[in-house]
């Protein structure tokens, strides 16, 4: 399938990923700039920088009843992020690894925990891990010798898990229990055998929209695995993609690329059929944040 899909802004990121959909604003990052970015609803307006970091920054989720404050899975850890662009480390797991590590991906789950993928440098095999932050502000590795992790995406109903072992080419699907948080035994979704699978996003009819790096196209996929439709870019390294309501956005890259194109690190847009819900906000019953400012919400 053939979308009409065109740059939505005039910027062209390094490595653009962690794209998110708040309910109010679109966000996302250029990871190895260290940069969080939003995407103001004018196409033709330059990304706004919401914050500058000295390390490199995989993705956020909003805080709960803390507008503006961020859970950042950055450098070699998990942080907050304040509205002022100072970062204070809850866990930084990776900091004394035997390899240059750094986090990747993260998102939050639907009852407001917040998972983080980290890998090495130079994406040495099985050397990355998953992290989960738990709301009363521990962290804990939950599984490791992943590659380069992906995703994770989870099912509106925080059901089921998707994470990407993108160099290994497989996206696997686990078992979430609602209470614990405990992950059951995983499940093959997709292999993919041209192209790496990237970043991923949940519609609300569990179709998972997955960004195959190196193919220049974004792939929605049924529940049971099958393919249903394929969206291709005038750019060659999809990275992360996210709905706001039926509007799907696309991240790219030009990291690594020889010669890059016009569009190789645009985001893109385009209209679907099946919306997608908000990122779910990171929810911290334990850990001491600045007072709620006016307008702030839950």
């Amino acid at each position: 399938m053939t979308a009409d899909l065109r740059p939505a802004h005039p910027d062209r990121l390094e490595l653009g990923e962690g794209i998110r959909w708040t309910g109010t604003d679109v966000v996302l990052v250029d990871i190895l700039a260290g940069r969080l970015l939003s995407a103001p609803r004018d196409g033709a307006a330059p990304l706004r920088t919401l914050a500058q970091l000295p390390v490199p920054l995989g993705a956020v989720a909003p805080v709960a009843g803390h507008r503006g404050t961020w859970i950042a899975a950055a450098g070699t850890g998990i942080g907050l992020l304040h509205p002022d662009g100072t970062l204070d480390w809850l866990a930084r797991p990776e900091e004394h690894a035997p390899t240059r590590m750094r986090m990747n991906d993260a998102v939050a789950d639907p009852f407001g925990r917040f998972w983080a993928g980290s890998m090495a440098y130079d994406a040495d095999e099985g050397a990355g891990s998953l992290y989960r932050l738990d709301r009363d502000g521990t962290v804990v590795r939950v599984l490791d010798g992943i590659t380069v992790p992906n995703g994770p995406a989870f099912t509106p109903d925080g059901g089921h898990m998707y994470l990407a072992d993108s160099t290994r080419g497989v996206v696997r699907r686990y078992p979430v229990d609602p209470v614990t948080a405990d992950l059951g035994a995983p499940e093959e979704f997709v292999t993919i055998s041209e192209g790496s699978p990237d970043g991923m996003a949940v519609d609300i009819e569990g179709g998972v929209w997955i960004a195959v790096w190196g193919t220049g196209t974004v792939r929605r996929h049924l529940p049971g695995g099958t393919l249903d439709r394929t969206l291709r870019l005038p750019a060659r390294q999809p990275a992360g993609v996210c709905l706001a309501h039926d509007v799907l956005h696309i991240t790219t890259a030009r990291t690594g690329l020889t010669a890059p194109g016009d569009d190789d690190g645009a985001l893109f847009t385009t209209r679907v059929d099946v919306p997608g819900t908000p990122t779910p906000a990171c929810r911290l019953d334990a850990v001491r944040l600045p007072h709620p400012t006016s307008g702030d919400t839950a």
